[in-house]
């Protein structure tokens, strides 16, 4: 544990508590990843809460609409970790050359290449690579909050099948990425605080790739229920895609530890989902034969080369895979869905505690963040931080993202809690 008179900084702090070692106090993230961000509308409400300069918000990843926090904000809101993300957005276009968008009566900040267009409904295309020759591959409903991929199933020929196909979107990293991670590790060491990278290309079967949305033309499996069905129906298919993924993963991961070595503390391996909200989308039989090979594989190269902490982020209950996601290799579960079956916090720590960091499970984003009252919020925040931040291994973050229209009274007495328990250290 260290001292009440000793001084850390955030990157040590978060280092710390992945190490199941006792910090200071419980390291905060918002912001980090895809999966622990604050939708747009929410960064620019905080903005004006703390009275920081009015000026449009960045969406680094537009397919959920997710707000980037910029340095300052990061500081108003006390905040430990920083993200290193990849330079292309999930549309398959780069969060580069910005440009103003009205988004629900809010101006914010879009990259060049995010172009839409407006159906007969009112709902909003946009177009991967933002080439609007292509067929749109996500629609925002009108008055909506973020996109929904747009199926783009092509008739399959079960004879026709290739793997191939399903692996357009996981090429080896350009140059150009290469130097982008570079740079953003970089800017992200120098902040002090935590960083977590995510990569691309390690997501084995995950349900927000699959349809393709970076991609002008996907080819194979692309419908969602389709896919699950291959899950059980035509698992050597998917063994062939999985294999050629792991293969082609690994040797980025060994480029890319060469450009950002141990500049930062954790990397998003996988965002599968493998949890409803009171059941499974799998058995655990089909867990270990189908996913849990190149996992480990993933884990294995990561904690041999590395000194990286591995992410693995799956809504729902996922209590039954929860020994294999540690025999698998992962470090960090998030989001810790504790509303979902089986997920009970006490339960989860003093099961798991001692093998996993939980990076989440701070508030439930459901019921009490964007319904509750600032009360309430504040006693779910201080009771969860009593449960998860004992002898580290607790990293405080809602439960998915902050969801639009979620009232920034109740994002500011979430974030006051935890700053209250923390001074209780």
């Amino acid at each position: 544990m260290v001292s009440a008179t000793e001084t850390i900084t955030s990157r040590e702090r978060l280092i710390a508590t992945l190490n199941h070692k006792q910090p200071d106090r419980i390291p905060i993230d918002f912001g980090g990843t895809a999966v622990t961000g604050v939708h747009v509308s929410c960064v620019a409400a905080l903005r004006d809460y703390y009275g920081l300069e009015k000026r449009p918000v960045p969406v680094h990843e537009p397919y959920q609409m997710l707000g980037t926090l910029e340095d300052d904000l990061l500081d108003a809101m006390g905040l430990d970790v920083v993200g290193v993300f990849g330079r292309n957005t999930m549309f398959g276009f780069p969060a580069e050359r910005w440009k103003s968008w009205m988004f629900n009566g809010v101006e914010v900040l879009v990259p060049g290449d995010f172009n839409i267009s407006i159906d007969a409904k009112g709902d909003t295309l946009i177009y991967p690579e933002g080439d609007m020759a292509a067929p749109p591959s996500a629609r925002m409903p009108k008055d909506g909050y973020f996109f929904d991929s747009i199926i783009r199933q092509e008739p399959l020929d079960e004879d026709k099948l290739d793997p191939e196909d399903n692996l357009q979107e996981f090429g080896y990293i350009t140059q150009e990425d290469l130097d982008h991670l570079a740079r953003s590790a970089k800017a992200a060491q120098e902040t002090g605080r935590g960083a977590i990278a995510s990569l691309g290309g390690t997501a084995f079967g995950d349900i927000a790739l699959v349809p393709g949305p970076m991609l002008k033309h996907p080819k194979g499996i692309r419908d969602i229920t389709e896919w699950y069905v291959s899950t059980s129906s035509r698992q050597d298919y998917i063994h062939q895609v999985f294999e050629r993924q792991c293969e082609i993963a690994l040797q980025n991961l060994e480029r890319i530890y060469a450009a950002i070595g141990n500049s930062v503390q954790a990397v998003f391996v996988c965002g599968t989902d493998f949890g409803t909200q009171t059941s499974s989308f799998c058995s655990v039989k089909t867990f270990r034969s189908l996913y849990f090979p190149y996992y480990k594989q993933v884990n294995d190269w990561i904690h041999a080369h590395t000194e990286w902490k591995t992410f693995k982020h799956s809504c729902g209950s996922v209590f039954k895979f929860l020994p294999l996601f540690i025999e698998a290799g992962f470090d960090i579960l998030n989001p810790v869905q504790c509303s979902a079956t089986g997920m009970e916090p006490e339960q989860l720590k003093a099961n798991y505690g001692d093998n996993l960091t939980f990076w989440g499970g701070g508030i439930d984003t459901q019921k009490v963040l964007p319904f509750g009252t600032p009360a309430e919020v504040r006693e779910q925040v201080l009771r969860r931080c009593e449960i998860f931040s004992v002898g580290g291994g607790f990293v405080f973050d809602s439960i998915h993202n902050v969801q639009a229209a979620t009232p920034v009274e109740n994002i500011v007495a979430m974030l006051d809690a935890v700053h209250e328990f923390n001074g209780r250290k």
